[in-house]
């Protein structure tokens, strides 16, 4: 019999070294691309919001619809990754992010760049929870580390560079803003082609049942949370009837999806593996993770350009430290962990080094040395990189090979919903200190500036339009304001050391997770005549 001609009901074989590696290179250029979309417009975004001549308020709306899209989104890829083929639905989510980059690329007007931006946050939402529950499916656990260290290096060099090639194209005349957009098509296309080529993952072949009313109540609830969060303290009041409206109808829906869960032989997100106790405190950690990190961090770039009166780009450059710390200890430990099967002390270690990386940036002002600063930055990165990939690994080891892709995605919701938390309230945060520190030093100096304060309040004031000793002035303030910034995330930072040293820690499996669903249903003992639930796949 040719392989072609090959039963249906034949066992999934593991991938080879060399496959692997193939594989990776397609999933690589996959992740890169979705953390592209949500960090290379940020240094960009001013000039595309005065090329469009819109407002403030769609300046808002472009940055957080493509965070909101993903966030709400992930828990359902999650699912239909545990229902349906895995490679298809990777080509599906990079389909989406293409045809959202275009749109966004070519819009002439805000509404179809708010448009175009949920396309993209769509397909980056399932790039996010796809490409973790694939390399889970096709690679053991003692072996996910080396691997897992990898893909952190790319979470991080997106995350980080994404505000630098931002400003490098802005700054480039003959390329502009739109190639914020552009840039990550030809890497979605050739994601695209690399996975056809190189993926081989078994199709699950079941009775499927999509809980699509569960679905809706759990985006529905999501996103109304995420907006209130977004717009509270800059288009209206945290106390305010707005915020009654938002919150409370975003956990009464939650509370109904719960409710609607618990009761669906298909749920979205299975309640029982909260049960799991590594489950449940690893996604704590990445909730925890997700505040201090994002909500820290993202406002560093801004820091650059307006405390120290640096260019988009080298405000990006400035950023190099951070990405070396997590690139080189993300890759180190992943190795390291492989190697030995030991994966609970740098979690540890992880979690208490991000902890000091934020203490000490809390200790920044306008005339930090950029040395110190970088310590305080690497120092940082080298703790997330040794903590984010590997909460994912700690929760994938400790899972049925059947809820890898409903655990996976958990974990990468609350990690995104704890950045949207935490850049919203932390950029309220920024825009109160700055606004108060603004207005204590002009009550200082006797300065006057005709028609406002001169912050911009939560916008970013242009500097060069600014007189010099008001220029000193908001300089100062935003040295102030980032400091807190850091030093109201530090406590999220030892609130998640807490939750990782609780976390119990279980002997890495050697068998990938194709390998374990074949055990898990019995195919492997099953006789020929048996029908399999899965069956391997071009």
């Amino acid at each position: 019999m040719t392989a072609s001609q090959a039963p249906a009901d034949a066992p999934p074989t593991a991938m080879n070294q060399r496959q692997i590696l193939q594989a990776m290179s397609g999933l690589m250029a996959g992740m890169f691309v979705a953390i592209l979309a949500g960090t290379v417009v940020s240094n960009a975004l001013p000039t595309i919001i005065a090329d469009l001549g819109a407002s403030q308020s769609s300046y808002t709306w472009v940055v957080t619809s493509e965070l909101l899209a993903m966030t709400a989104t992930v828990p359902l890829w999650g699912k239909l990754s545990d229902l349906f083929n895995k490679k298809l639905l990777l080509q599906l989510s990079l389909a989406m992010f293409v045809v959202g980059s275009l749109l966004a690329g070519f819009s002439q007007g805000v509404e179809l760049l708010i448009f175009s931006r949920v396309v993209q946050g769509i397909g980056a939402g399932g790039l996010t929870a796809l490409a973790q529950v694939v390399m889970a499916s096709v690679i053991p656990p003692r072996q996910l580390g080396k691997y897992a260290g990898i893909f952190g290096a790319v979470f991080a060099v997106g995350t980080v560079a994404g505000p630098l090639i931002g400003g490098v194209l802005v700054d480039t005349s003959w390329l502009g803003w739109r190639w914020c957009f552009f840039i990550g098509v030809p890497f979605a296309l050739l994601a695209i082609a690399l996975l056809q080529r190189t993926l081989r993952l078994p199709s699950t072949k079941r009775q499927v049942r999509i809980d699509w009313l569960g679905a809706f109540l759990i985006v529905a609830g999501v996103c109304a949370l995420l907006i209130w969060v977004s717009l509270a303290g800059n288009e209206f009041d945290w106390a305010s009837w707005q915020t009654g409206a938002l919150a409370g109808g975003g956990v009464l829906l939650l509370v109904a999806a719960v409710f609607v869960e618990a009761r669906t032989p298909e749920p979205v997100i299975p309640l029982d593996i909260f049960r799991n106790r590594t489950v449940t405190l690893t996604t704590v950690a990445s909730l925890l993770v997700g505040v201090a990190m994002f909500g820290g961090t993202v406002f560093l770039s801004q820091y650059f350009q307006i405390s120290l009166g640096k260019s988009p780009t080298v405000a990006g450059l400035m950023s190099l430290p951070m990405i070396l710390g997590l690139l080189v200890s993300s890759t180190v430990a992943g190795q390291v962990i492989s190697r030995t099967g030991k994966w609970k002390r740098y979690l540890v270690a992880g979690a208490v080094l991000m902890a000091i990386g934020l203490a000490l940036l809390a200790t920044i002002d306008a005339k930090t040395h950029f040395g110190l600063l970088s310590l305080y930055m690497a120092i940082m990165g080298v703790g997330v990189g040794m903590l984010m990939q590997n909460l994912v690994l700690a929760a994938q080891n400790d899972v049925a090979a059947a809820d890898l892709g409903a655990a996976t995605s958990v974990l990468s919701f609350f990690r995104s919903m704890g950045g949207t938390i935490g850049v919203s309230v932390l950029g309220a945060i920024l825009a109160n200190r700055v606004a108060s520190e603004t207005a204590k030093g002009l009550s200082d100096a006797g300065v006057t500036v005709p028609g406002g304060e001169g912050s911009g309040g939560h916008s970013v004031p242009d500097m060069s339009t600014l007189p010099a000793p008001m220029r000193t002035i908001v300089e100062h303030a935003y040295g102030v304001a980032t400091a807190d910034l850091f030093l109201v995330a530090t406590p999220f930072a030892l609130l998640a050391v807490v939750a990782v040293v609780f976390i119990k820690e279980k002997p890495l499996k050697t068998t990938s997770g194709m390998e374990r669903l074949a055990e898990e249903s019995g195919e492997a003992a099953a006789a020929p005549a048996d029908k399999g639930p899965a069956a391997p796949v071009g």
